[in-house]
């Protein structure tokens, strides 16, 4: 059981939160490797407090506040985005938790597996730009990937001790975001503020919009086609506001599992980190008496778009994901940089969509050039304020 972890990205929301759930375990986990990008202040405190062997640092301007705080301890800094993916293959590490935001996350995962590490997954994007390479790496490697997101660590733990070959569908649940029930005048007006203001989770700024606008809900439709190697027709998404049920496994025999508890992103990490045992929390427990009724209700892919477009990149498959998600990582910005409105990022998603080269069969040198192109055609969209 005992652990030497790798956490890329421990400043980030689930870095802070998978350091929690080491605090509190302190014999069984240790802190191998923190990485941050830019959160220097943050980084320090970390490694003071968890003496991990080393420490990367992306941003190289930061490098010589980093190093200086820590010329009297026992802890290697570097800096650089080639550190950040190489520190994976340090031989004391047993188990890399990957929680960078966005295409950043693609990169270590493969040294990872490379380096015959075994992943805790809360990076979808790994999976939704390069899901095909990404698990066939780890199946030759004979490594495993362990699910974080909540709603995929909730049907991996359905699926323990089952058939894979009994499931008849999977159904991922979504709280709806911020702005559930309202319609396209009321979406016209909505600010990066209200976009931030999650009714249930605690997210980093990225995955919050994403959430708001259902293309995080996308992702994880991508990403669980890859984990659970299922067709995107047997995933299912349903909108579950009280966030208690995290998702649902449907087996061939019409019967069902779902995963339930409080929405606390500790859990999945500490199930990631600790399976295939489960450990005793104090944990806050779900309270029945408490909840008055749960309830269910279809996606209006009408109104958020950025669904449906998850749907049809992953059904053409090729490099369409890998377009999908760097457009969307440029429209999330522009959002928060009020350059865009909310209705028109799945406009400028659609239109990379429909003008970045496909490729059907890409190879890693591909989706780095489709990353690239995407990107580029994006921004000079937005620069010339093109029709979307």
């Amino acid at each position: 059981m005992n652990k030497n972890i790798a956490i890329l990205g421990s400043t980030g929301s689930i870095g802070t939160q998978a350091l929690e759930v080491i605090r509190e375990n302190r014999d069984i986990f240790s802190v191998e490797v923190l990485t941050a990008q830019s959160n220097a202040d943050l980084l320090i405190h970390q490694a003071i407090e968890f003496l991990p062997n080393a420490i990367v640092i992306g941003n190289e301007a930061c490098y010589t506040k980093v190093r200086e705080a820590m010329h009297d301890l026992p802890v290697k800094v570097y800096s650089g985005e080639n550190s950040l993916s190489q520190i994976v293959e340090l031989e004391e590490i047993n188990l890399v938790l990957n929680a960078l935001v966005g295409y950043s996350g693609l990169r270590p995962t493969l040294n990872a597996i490379r380096a015959g590490k075994n992943i805790a997954l809360a990076n979808k994007e790994t999976l939704v730009v390069a899901g095909d390479l990404v698990m066939r790496l780890a199946k030759e490697s004979n490594i495993s990937i362990i699910p974080v997101d909540s709603e995929h660590s909730a049907i991996f733990q359905c699926l323990a001790g089952e058939n894979y070959k009994c499931i008849e569908k999977v159904i991922l649940t979504a709280s709806g975001g911020p702005f559930r029930g309202k319609n396209q005048e009321q979406l016209k007006l909505v600010t990066k503020t209200a976009a931030l203001i999650h009714p249930t989770w605690k997210m980093g700024n990225k995955v919050t919009i994403d959430s708001a606008s259902l293309m995080n809900k996308g992702l994880e439709v991508i990403e669980a086609k890859w984990l659970f190697n299922l067709e995107p027709s047997r995933i299912e998404v349903i909108v579950h506001p009280q966030s208690v049920i995290h998702s649902i496994v449907q087996f061939v025999d019409g019967s069902m599992k779902a995963q339930m508890g409080p929405a606390d992103m500790r859990g999945p990490i500490l199930y990631a980190f600790s399976f295939p045992e489960r450990l005793i929390t104090d944990f806050p427990r779900f309270d029945f008496a408490s909840c008055s009724q749960l309830t269910f209700e279809p996606p209006d892919q009408n109104l958020f778009r950025n669904l449906g477009l998850a749907y049809e990149a992953i059904i053409k498959g090729g490099n369409l994901p890998c377009i999908l998600n760097a457009a969307n990582e440029i429209a999330v910005q522009a959002f928060l940089e009020d350059r865009i409105s909310f209705l028109r990022m799945p406009n400028l998603i659609e239109k990379c969509l429909n003008s970045v080269s496909f490729i059907s069969n890409p190879s890693y040198d591909d989706y780095i050039q489709t990353n690239s192109e995407t990107r580029a055609k994006a921004l000079e969209y937005l620069l010339l304020d093109a029709e979307f």
